[in-house]
């Protein structure tokens, strides 16, 4: 939830992510709980890209059951707290194996999402990630 009191400040980070969509098939926002994840993500999704949030819990019981057709059904998306299912890596390593295309996955996640030994090895080569700080 965004704090309305709390001034927001110029992420330069935005236009680094917005560079790696252009090349990269799959980009990661990673860092620290409340560092503005979402917010950035938000930001750089547009009426092209589907957001979707696995914090909201029949979003999160539908990736759980069908992690296939979760991906499936979106062409591009961003995707928040990925760290949340892991099993969809998979699904999106497969899809960016069969297109190619950039940009067509924008993942969030916390900072220790990196140390999940799925994400690192299947989306090796395909992914950009792009460290936030608070």
């Amino acid at each position: 939830m965004v704090n309305e009191n709390r001034p927001e400040y110029p992420r330069s980070l935005g236009c680094k992510i917005k560079d790696a969509m252009g090349d990269t098939r799959v980009v990661l926002i990673s860092g620290p709980r409340q560092s503005g994840k979402t917010t950035l993500a938000k930001k750089l999704t547009n009426e092209d890209r589907h957001y979707v949030t696995l914090d909201d819990e029949g979003v999160y019981q539908a990736a759980r059951a069908d992690p296939v057709g979760f991906i499936r059904q979106f062409k591009p998306v961003t995707i928040d707290e990925i760290q949340r299912v892991p099993e969809l890596i998979r699904e999106i390593k497969i899809a960016v194996d069969a297109d190619q295309r950039p940009g067509r996955f924008l993942l969030t996640g916390s900072a220790n999402i990196l140390t999940i030994p799925t994400l690192s090895e299947s989306l090796a080569g395909r992914m950009a990630v792009c460290a936030l700080l608070p």
